[in-house]
């Protein structure tokens, strides 16, 4: 298991929000944390420590005022540390290389991807011969409805109609490098993990992944590490003392390491 970071944008800044608050309509967030300092900063922080992986989200969709903002952001952080991050937000098949020549190593696909509640097939082999399956991540974020985990898109705003189970890893692997899954009904509220969530994924284990929602404790990492039977990696937002929480950056460092 091995810690990615994150930097998170949205309108135009460096924040943790709870996941489920996101909003298109007036660009609102519950946030948890709002950075005054800019991108390149986390991104810098980051290299000083050899962590690769970790990846840049734009919160706001494309037709935002803030998105120019965003990448903005997200371009500082890429120059400040090429190749060592993956960007999502509004990624497509027309934008997807310039991404990638911005100094990001993965591109990070959902809505282009999930449409009108199901795999575009289409979307995604494009996407695919656009940047190369070893720069392509899926982002498999869910929320649980009638009791089972389901894709959620538009900034985990739009349920579609299919789940995370191990037969839809399966079906999507040989288009994509890896997969990240974002916990969303617990992402922002340091609230716990998703034990099935992880469990699952853990069971699975056929490419590289990384879990994020609700890691609050230590005892949350090593329960991740259980069920994910060491497979899974995981990204920590809200509870991360740079971002205002409480958990050290320098202790889960060495957490990782042992």
């Amino acid at each position: 298991m091995r810690f990615r970071p994150c930097i998170d944008i949205h309108n135009g800044q460096v924040k943790q929000i709870v996941g489920g608050s996101l909003c298109d309509e007036g660009d609102r967030a519950d946030e948890n944390f709002v950075s005054q300092k800019d991108g390149d900063f986390f991104a810098e922080l980051y290299k000083s420590y050899g962590l690769k992986g970790g990846h840049i989200i734009l919160l706001n969709p494309a037709s935002s005022e803030y998105y120019d903002a965003d990448v903005r952001q997200a371009q500082l952080a890429l120059a400040a540390y090429p190749g060592g991050l993956q960007i999502g937000g509004g990624i497509n098949a027309d934008n997807a290389q310039w991404f990638i020549d911005m100094g990001a190593s993965h591109v990070i696909a959902t809505s282009f991807v999930f449409r009108d509640g199901e795999i575009n097939y289409d979307n995604l082999k494009a996407l695919e011969k656009a940047v190369g399956r070893e720069h392509l991540v899926l982002d498999l974020s869910c929320r649980k409805r009638d009791g089972e985990y389901y894709i959620v898109t538009d900034r985990w705003q739009k349920f579609t109609n299919v789940k995370v189970e191990e037969a839809t890893l399966d079906r999507l692997s040989e288009y994509c490098d890896e997969y990240l899954v974002h916990a969303v009904d617990v992402e922002g509220k340091a609230s716990g993990i998703e034990t099935h969530v992880a469990d699952m994924l853990g069971r699975w284990g056929k490419l590289p992944m990384t879990y994020a929602g609700g890691v609050a404790s230590f005892d949350d990492l090593e329960q991740l590490r259980s069920l994910g039977r060491n497979r899974i990696d995981v990204t920590i937002g809200s509870a991360l003392d740079i971002f205002g929480g409480h958990m050290a950056f320098q202790e889960i460092i060495r957490f990782m390491e042992g």
